[in-house]
């Protein structure tokens, strides 16, 4: 009860189940945590298969291929920009994704989508990896806010490798796709959001705590990402 709790009412026995090995020593097999949520009546939140329209914009090659695959960090990250309503306006933000751990290296928020909230939230990833010139690739979908000078000249003055998936296909960003399905679920849809300030502060805290540091992810053996990226390298 109280990891679920912990985790805002988010968790799944799955996630449940792993905390308990992981996070408190305690072993337990993955049917009795899930009979027991039954009982008690608590259970993760479902996910999201929502998608939204994509417009065109400047053409970039695609050097991901839908292989988001990585053996490191900042080989590849990915980016993507939403949005979501408060009784105050629309709240824009971006989020820049190492899809190595998944961890989110670069985030903007703002009142419009710009071009600078695309800049913004790579330049946030930039001065928080300093990636090496020409090692890393920077995928996005055709918005027109990746596809702008501003944008593109930020990603190759720092060395980065712009690329962009085919117009209209989510699947060409599919992880940043996955990661918005979650937000919806754990965070925006479960209340009404009264200013654009409440709604951004609420997205910083989900962002930089509970997804990078307390969010066990199936793709990363349970770990969070930062637990996933702090871990011993494999022995060979």
């Amino acid at each position: 009860m109280g990891i679920h709790t912990a985790s805002r009412g988010t968790h799944g026995s799955r996630r449940v189940h792993a905390e308990l090995g992981l996070g408190l020593g305690i072993h337990v097999s993955h049917g009795t945590v899930e009979v027991l949520m039954q009982r008690i009546g608590i259970q993760g939140l479902p996910g999201s298969r929502s998608r939204r329209p994509r417009p065109p914009t400047l053409p970039v090659a695609d050097l991901v291929e839908r292989d988001f695959t990585r053996t490191a960090r900042d080989q590849l990250g990915v980016t993507d920009i939403t949005e979501h309503p408060t009784l105050e306006g629309t709240v824009y933000y971006a989020v820049v994704l190492d899809t190595f751990s998944r961890r989110v290296v670069g985030w903007s928020i703002d009142a419009a989508p710009t071009a600078a909230l695309a800049t913004n939230a790579l330049a946030m990833a930039i001065g928080k990896r300093t990636p090496a010139p020409g090692g890393t690739v920077i995928h996005s979908d055709h918005g027109v806010q990746f596809g702008s000078w501003a944008s593109t000249e930020r990603a190759r003055s720092s060395g980065l490798l712009p690329s962009m998936g085919s117009v209209g296909d989510s699947v060409d960003n599919a992880l940043m796709e996955s990661l918005w399905a979650r937000v919806q679920v754990e965070l925006l849809n479960r209340r009404r959001w009264r200013t654009r300030l409440e709604l951004s502060t609420a997205l910083f805290e989900y962002l930089e705590i509970l997804h990078d540091r307390q969010r066990r992810h199936s793709a990363l053996e349970m770990l969070s990402p930062v637990e996933y990226e702090l871990r011993p390298a494999p022995v060979a």
